[in-house]
């Protein structure tokens, strides 16, 4: 072994921990007195009850989401008040990776309000729901009993919401606890557009407002009561588009709803 290499190398590592050091701030490099790191501390001297012992602070009480979303969706008076009140609620973290708030098209007063389910990557760039490709399978379904969204025969047009207003990450499910929270909105949504019939569009939008866990292909087809107006659960756009086969249902469920609109005029 070179003795003087290592010796420099020793000299060399000291140096740096003594640069290091003193970056560090240290300035001295013993004490002024000795420390006897083995005697026992001294007692340690009563501490004063600090008044904030006594007086221990309220506890804060936790705010309920879904109270909170009812309460504010109960001041809406027109539908665009209850979009601002949509982009005022703090509890739902969805808005905060969203691009848009996808609230609503087509006409309001529409006889017929869809109901679907979240909005999906094209409908939060543009901020309207059913935009992709479900939405324009969607306009063609509906084009097939001479109704559309922007129809100029009010009793012939479609006014087109979702469970949610923000695309949830990656297209998922909502999760319970967002559905529950928007449930309220939805609500309320319903009452100011009043619209004669609903249209449960996909397993989300169905499950949510008749607050069942069947399946859409059990229950699709089947009258129900929502909010006191007839509710008629469909297959999604997007499941047809996954299983051409079942558009046969969905065409039956269209011949449906239109028999029910003629017999309510």
């Amino acid at each position: 072994m070179n003795l003087q290499s290592g010796w420099q190398s020793e000299f060399e590592i000291a140096r740096a921990c003594l640069e290091w050091q003193v970056e560090m701030g240290v300035d001295e490099a013993i004490c002024d007195a000795p420390i006897d790191r083995y005697a026992l501390d001294p007692a340690p001297a009563a501490k004063t009850p600090a008044k904030a012992a006594a007086d221990p602070p309220a506890p804060t009480a936790e705010i309920d989401p879904v109270a909170d979303a009812e309460s504010l969706a109960a001041t809406a008076h027109d539908l665009d008040s209850l979009a601002a009140a949509l982009a005022d609620y703090s509890h739902c973290e969805l808005k905060l990776g969203a691009r848009n708030l996808v609230f609503s098209d087509g006409r309001a007063g529409a006889r017929v309000m869809i109901v679907g389910e979240a909005p999906g990557r094209e409908e939060d760039l543009r901020g309207r729901p059913f935009v992709g490709e479900a939405g324009q399978l969607l306009d063609r379904m509906f084009a097939a009993i001479d109704m559309a969204r922007d129809h100029p025969d009010i009793a012939r047009a479609l006014y087109i919401t979702n469970i949610l207003p923000w695309r949830p990450p990656q297209n998922r499910d909502p999760s319970p606890e967002e559905r529950a929270m928007m449930r309220p909105f939805v609500l309320r949504h319903i009452e100011l557009a009043a619209p004669d019939i609903l249209v449960l569009m996909g397993r989300i939008s169905a499950s949510t407002l008749l607050g069942t866990n069947d399946g859409i292909t059990k229950i699709r087809g089947q009258w129900r009561d929502v909010a006191g107006r007839p509710a008629l659960p469909m297959l999604h756009p997007a499941y047809l588009l996954r299983n051409p086969a079942a558009k046969r249902e969905a065409w039956a469920d269209l011949l449906d709803l239109q028999a029910r609109l003629r017999t309510t005029q």
